[in-house]
């Protein structure tokens, strides 16, 4: 545990750990019933996360209300939390505020995560950063789980997603050559 044995029978005679004694006298800890973290004076407390996302800046109003409906559902569950907002897609796993999230989950100062809907965390991968919250002994709760969509429902809104991603990415990837090729037109102008 790290500390010296004065500090464990201190903390046998203030009754926050027990020992058993030999029959020469030396204590046994069952190390099964030892919290080392509560005896440190560890003031980290796990909090709650109220995250939200939108995909883009057109949504901004959906993102607002998204923010507003997870303030509401904490407070009246009588959580403290701290939200974090995205504005990226649910393919981005670059996002500052999910990065913010996953590496506060790491460090164990998450108790629960609140998310409005499942996609709303990533639309791909979602069960990664579940599974790493069970790991984390993380409570999930996810305000809307509505009706489940069916299979075939799931799969073309993820092909949607998919070819709006990668259209969007194409489309930005033309614009950069074009400003390249003027940017040079410009400078051949100017020079002649």
């Amino acid at each position: 545990m790290g500390v010296s044995t004065q500090t464990l029978r201190r903390w046998e005679r203030e009754g926050r750990i027990t020992s058993e004694r030999t029959l020469g006298g030396q204590r046994r800890y069952n190390a099964l019933t030892l919290n080392p973290n509560a005896f440190h004076g560890s003031t980290k407390q796990s909090i709650t996360i109220a995250y939200a996302r939108v995909s883009s800046h057109d949504q901004k109003s959906d993102l607002e209300r998204q923010k507003q409906v997870l303030e509401m559902f904490c407070a009246a569950n009588g959580w403290p939390y701290e939200l974090i907002a995205d504005l990226g897609s649910g393919m981005n796993y670059q996002k500052k505020g999910l990065r913010t999230l996953l590496e506060k989950i790491i460090d164990g100062e998450v108790g629960r995560l609140v998310i409005a809907h499942k996609d709303r965390l990533l639309r791909f991968g979602a069960e990664l950063v579940f599974a790493l919250c069970e790991h984390k002994e993380v409570e999930v709760v996810i305000i809307n789980r509505g009706d489940q969509p069916t299979f075939e429902e799931e799969l073309a809104s993820d092909v949607l997603e998919i070819i709006t991603v990668f259209s969007a990415r194409l489309y930005g990837a033309r614009s950069r050559k074009n400003k390249k090729l003027i940017d040079g037109l410009k400078s051949v102008v100017e020079s002649a």
